[in-house]
């Protein structure tokens, strides 16, 4: 069983940077890992996500150019670096990871999901 523990997050002013972390206990080298939002009132979406070989990654048009997400496989762990934050990212912010290694945008076919985590930026 793989357990995805999120940290990082929190308040900052638009403009600013946050880095978002995924660590997985049990291991997750061989799945691909994505990253999904929830804002207030709305479905959760997708965010950006990485294959389980780290060489192909897929972001959402609306944070394509500000975030970047990456992996450290001796630490068992995938980032989300935020740039350039927007009041429109907002957002509870999970990881997740697909045992498939598909990297695809579609929540369904996660099988793992972490605890969340808040990201606020002030305008």
């Amino acid at each position: 069983q793989v357990q995805l523990v999120q940290s990082g997050g929190g308040l900052v002013q638009a403009g600013g940077s946050l880095r978002l972390s995924c660590t997985a206990r049990g291991g997750f080298t061989i799945f691909a890992v994505g990253w999904f939002r929830q804002a207030p009132g709305k479905e959760r979406e997708f965010v950006a996500t990485i294959s389980s070989n780290g060489l192909i990654t897929d972001y959402a048009d609306s944070v394509k150019g500000r975030f970047t997400i990456s992996r450290d496989y001796a630490k068992n762990t995938v980032y989300l670096q935020l740039n350039s934050l927007k009041p429109e990212d907002t957002a509870v912010y999970y990881c997740a990871a697909d045992r498939q290694g598909l990297s695809g945008r579609h929540s369904s076919e996660y099988d793992y999901w972490g605890q969340g985590t808040q990201v606020t930026v002030s305008s």
